[in-house]
């Protein structure tokens, strides 16, 4: 037998580790911090030893499927801002539609509408795929406190300046579009508020694998309490 090549195993090792990463966001979806190297490796279709030889421990585990997840989630917030954006020539949401004769009270629009549904709904759409994506959400604004305190910081830090401060600035240049009782309300807190909301609507569909269907109308009652 051919011995492998340097290139074939690095390959291997990178489809076992997608393998085992994308099993244990499943298992802690339904387990949470209840979740072991075993359960991971039964979902994964591998053995212990596999698993273990990866990942010594679930908190080692959780903590490198959240930073590997964590990119790929900043860059589907900036793709579907971008592409919101898109959507007015490069405006971000609320940003023309005013009442005629009424001073700077601002009024629901079409277009308005679609650009936060694309940026909601696309994030739902990601979830849907990529449930790692979605826990770096649901554990980002705990700041990840099921991690120890010297890996939770640097996420909480990576988390707020990609995912929570490019949506803190399309909801404050928004800020027209806002209830007037939100007003008090900076921007960064407005964003952290509407991805618990995502989460919380999402953990059920997310589980049963419906998510993608209910994406639209979850996205839609969503935004209807920022119009």
């Amino acid at each position: 037998m051919t011995p492998r090549t340097k290139a074939q195993n690095e390959e291997i090792r990178n489809r076992r580790i997608a393998q085992i990463v994308a099993a244990a966001a499943d298992v802690y979806l339904d387990k949470g911090m209840l979740m072991e190297i075993r359960d991971v490796a039964r979902v994964a279709g591998l053995g212990y030893g596999t698993v273990y030889h990866y990942y010594k421990n679930k908190i080692d585990l959780l903590h490198d499927l959240l930073w590997q997840a964590m990119e790929r989630m900043a860059m589907t917030v900036q793709q579907l801002i971008d592409e919101s954006q898109g959507l007015s020539g490069g405006k971000l949401p609320y940003e023309e539609a005013r009442v005629s004769g009424t001073g700077d009270r601002p009024i629901e629009s079409e277009q308005e509408n679609q650009q936060l549904m694309v940026l909601v709904s696309g994030i739902l759409k990601a979830w849907s795929k990529d449930h790692a994506a979605y826990l770096v959400c649901q554990l980002g604004n705990e700041a990840y406190r099921q991690l120890p305190e010297e890996q939770a910081s640097p996420l909480a830090k990576v988390y707020l300046e990609y995912i929570i401060a490019p949506l803190s600035t399309v909801l404050e240049q928004g800020e027209a579009g806002v209830p007037s009782d939100m007003m008090t309300i900076d921007a960064e807190n407005k964003a952290q508020m509407l991805l618990s909301a995502m989460c919380g609507c999402t953990l059920l569909p997310l589980r049963r694998g419906t998510l993608r269907s209910e994406a639209e109308g979850i996205a839609s009652f969503l935004c209807a309490g920022l119009m």
